[in-house]
């Protein structure tokens, strides 16, 4: 991963909430950061390109547009097929997360997990259903954890208190 410095850091932290919602968002970024808009254009880029961050745009919230079954599904498959069968989940149009997971057996034997949303229960089941036929014979067990409330809904946040990666400040 390429190293951050603290002006990178600063952006990244002004804008993990949100661009401002004015005719020239960049340049409102910049002149908090005392830097140019160009230049604040110039390190976006360059940590989009890197991967340290993903994106830039708009996230919608899921359930105030009417997504209220979401669920987060876990299966059992073997560590050979793991690769396989994230990708093939991971593809579906409806899935929003996919991961794999060390299981904790025997009480918890599932390895890949899969996030699901939909506005009404026939809908999520049928992503459960699509899911179950994509894995198939690789699949040995599975489960569906849906949602009761939210106790906290955040994306990842870099504060001034998170740790640094080696030497980054």
């Amino acid at each position: 991963m390429a190293p951050i410095d603290a002006t990178d850091r600063r952006l990244i932290q002004a804008t993990q909430g949100g661009l401002p919602l004015v005719a020239a968002p960049y340049q409102t970024v910049a002149r908090m950061l005392n830097i140019s808009e160009a230049e604040v254009i110039e390190r976006l880029s360059r940590m989009l390109d890197a991967g340290i961050i993903r994106r830039i745009g708009a996230v919608p919230n899921h359930y105030r547009l009417g997504y209220r079954h979401n669920g987060m599904t876990v299966w059992q498959v073997d560590e050979a097929d793991l690769e396989t069968c994230g990708a093939a989940i991971g593809a579906l149009p409806f899935v929003t997360h996919c991961y794999h997971r060390p299981p904790h057996p025997p009480l918890w034997p599932y390895n890949l997990f899969a996030m699901i949303h939909a506005r009404d229960a026939d809908t999520a089941e049928s992503y459960v259903q699509t899911i179950r036929r994509t894995l198939g014979g690789r699949c040995r067990a599975g489960q569906v954890l849906y949602s009761r409330r939210i106790l906290k809904k955040s994306g990842f946040r870099l504060s001034a208190q998170s740790p640094s990666p080696e030497g980054t400040p």
